[in-house]
């Protein structure tokens, strides 16, 4: 069981509640996975943005997990998240303590990312831009 809170629902974005969960694992295959914590999951399988502070000017990165180009991931193993929104038209946007920002759009073709979690939450982009939030059992 997690001790951080639920999810909370905004107008516009979900607050995730992530503050303090740290990438405890990391995986590729066709997605780049991050293991957060013992209780999260969040698998990216569209291309994710990572930047060194807020703007849009800063030096970024590009990893596409479909070709595997996701070596500059390894560097967030081990850091704790400073915050988590989910954006209900489809984006992620997560802030590490070490300054690093994650973001991914939502795809026009297929699920751009899924966020699993404890008690059945599930928070997943859908094309063209639309988040899908589920609690409880997916049987």
């Amino acid at each position: 069981m997690s001790m951080h809170a639920d999810p909370m629902e905004h107008d516009d974005r979900w607050l995730l509640n992530l503050r303090g969960v740290v990438v405890t694992g990391i995986g590729v295959d066709f997605r780049l996975t991050l293991r957060l914590g013992s209780d999260w999951v969040l698998a990216l399988e569209d291309r994710v943005r990572l930047a060194r502070g807020p703007g849009r000017k800063t030096a970024s990165v590009t990893l596409d997990p479909e070709t595997q180009d996701v070596a500059a991931a390894l560097a967030l193993f081990g850091t704790p998240i400073a915050s988590a929104v989910a954006v209900k038209s489809g984006a992620l946007s997560v802030v590490f303590g070490c300054g690093t920002h994650l973001t991914c759009g939502p795809s026009p073709a297929y699920d751009a990312w899924t966020l699993d979690g404890p008690r059945g939450w599930r928070f997943t982009s859908h094309p063209p831009g639309e988040l899908a939030v589920r609690k409880g059992s997916f049987a």
